[in-house]
């Protein structure tokens, strides 16, 4: 009977930590970032290798609605995975790094060693592709 009782338990928290883990598969926004918050952001292209940094208060609160506003759904760990489009890097007044993804394409983003497919809207690749044509 004891015997039984511990195996329930453990199938119990095996289901809750199944249940948690698939529920962050579930589509949502993954960023929060409050604009007046940031004071830079570097861009570095993995395409060409150019690097920009971005403190035009427009530039940077387009950027930021943009990835406020998408919604991303988690695919698969990224670990093992090289190359990219852009790494974005997003720094607070004092100079702290808040937020650090990778872009793959309008549709595909690496953040916290996950892949993310974008659900709803689209994460503006061209907006950021002619920063770096007009730098």
């Amino acid at each position: 009977m004891f015997k039984n009782k511990i195996l329930l338990y453990i199938a119990a928290i095996i289901s809750v930590v199944i249940i948690i883990f698939a529920m962050t598969f579930i589509p949502q926004r993954l960023f929060r970032i409050d604009v007046g918050s940031v004071s830079k952001i570097t861009i570095f292209n993995g395409s060409t290798g150019e690097n920009i940094e971005i403190t035009n208060d427009s530039n940077m609160e387009y950027i930021i609605k943009n990835l406020n506003s998408t919604t991303f759904k988690k695919r698969k760990l990224a670990y093992g995975y090289s190359g990219f489009s852009f790494k974005v890097i997003i720094y607070n007044e004092k100079g702290k790094v808040i937020e650090e993804l990778l872009i793959n394409s309008s549709s595909s983003i690496r953040y916290k060693g996950f892949f993310y497919k974008v659900t709803d809207n689209i994460v503006d690749y061209d907006y950021i592709e002619n920063l770096f044509e007009n730098s």
